[in-house]
């Protein structure tokens, strides 16, 4: 047997499912299929804002380091401090990256004896990060408040409990009801986690997000914000009090034994979160966009959204395929999510609405799904 046979074996049976995936160039078509909302990731005035920001600085290409040894500057402690001013946080501490951020809160902060309670369809970075814990573990369903309860009840003793939610789920598109699950944390004496990833810039009169529009802020343990979507940059921060972020910088091991972010990376941070607080015409456009896609999908074909995050329910990997492959044939990026990322029959397309598409594209691909 050559060495590598059992790789190949893993790969063919992820062919046999039509789940095989592929690494591709973008092409030249019209984007459903980004995180960009707000187009800020090809935005000329983000680069001009990050440049002149970044002319100030002695080091731009690389930090030197991680954060504990060569790698902290000035730059990134002034970002800090800004972003947990408009987050309404006392304290925060920028990561790499969100997959990095709810890696490194997840894994050192529940300690052996606590119970984190977690959405059944958390982000993959909170379920590793829970993975590397030494705390027991609970799912409870889809934002179902009763069962939510009843796994608080049942992990009631001696240890802190955590729940976990984010704000948007990535691949429904559908809100946590976040201030009825404050309630029951404050109910039971829960730590409450937020993940705002795909709120971060679109939800909110300035793109707080969902916490800070609910007045959440001060009833929650930690959040998370991440950079890569309509932020359009890279990195993310994770905000709560000066304690956390201390304990963090001693114990996160995602933080301490990585180099930190360039200095331009972290003023490309700090020129967007200039910019997208003030773009309401742009969140006011994508609310349109939002609504002309429900009213024109076929009932039995969507999810409720009322997000960026659109889905057009295709059961079965290889029908999924196909229809994504009939779209992109027509100029429009659309990508399948296949089973293993969702449950098998939940298999759909994930369609990205932006502040950049237009009514006409919108309408296109409403009559090529609709069919």
């Amino acid at each position: 047997m050559r060495k590598e046979d059992f790789l190949e074996q893993a790969l063919e049976k992820r062919r046999e499912q039509h789940a095989f995936r592929r690494l591709r160039l973008p092409g030249r078509m019209a984007d459903f299929c980004s995180n960009d909302y707000l187009g800020l990731a090809r935005s000329e005035r983000v680069q001009e804002a990050a440049l002149t920001i970044s002319r100030q600085l002695a080091q731009v290409h690389g930090s030197g380091g991680s954060r504990l040894l060569a790698g902290n500057y000035a730059l990134v402690e002034e970002a800090e401090q800004l972003l947990a001013g408009f987050h309404a946080a006392p304290a925060g501490l920028i990561y790499n990256s969100g997959y990095d951020a709810n890696l490194g809160l997840f894994s050192c902060v529940p300690q052996k004896g606590d119970v984190i309670v977690y959405d059944q369809l958390i982000h993959a970075s909170i379920r590793d990060g829970i993975r590397l814990s030494a705390a027991q573990a609970f799912s409870f369903l889809h934002n179902d408040l009763q069962d939510l309860e009843k796994k608080l009840v049942n992990a009631a003793g001696d240890g802190r409990v955590f729940v976990a939610v984010e704000s948007v789920y990535s691949m429904d598109g559908d809100l946590s009801p976040l201030a009825a699950v404050a309630a029951l944390c404050d109910k039971h004496g829960a730590l409450l986690i937020v993940d705002e990833a795909h709120a971060t810039g679109v939800v909110g009169e300035r793109g707080e997000g969902l916490v800070q529009a609910l007045q959440l802020a001060d009833r929650c343990f930690a959040r998370v914000h991440t950079f890569g979507k309509a932020v359009g940059c890279h990195g993310a921060i994770v905000l709560g009090s000066p304690v956390l972020r201390d304990y963090l910088i001693n114990f996160s091991r995602s933080f301490i034994y990585t180099t930190a972010l360039p200095p331009h990376a972290i003023a490309v941070i700090m020129a967007s979160y200039d910019i997208f607080p003030d773009m309401h015409a742009e969140r006011q456009h994508l609310q349109a966009l939002i609504a002309q896609f429900r009213e024109g999908l076929a009932p039995e074909k969507r999810l409720d959204s009322q997000t960026p995050i659109q889905v057009v329910m295709t059961p079965g990997n290889e029908q999924a395929r196909n229809v994504a492959g009939k779209l992109q044939s027509q100029g429009l990026d659309v990508r399948p999510i296949l089973h293993p990322t969702v449950p098998k029959g939940q298999e759909r397309l994930r369609v990205v609405l932006h502040s950049f598409n237009t009514f006409a594209e919108v309408e296109q691909l409403l009559q090529s799904v609709n069919i």
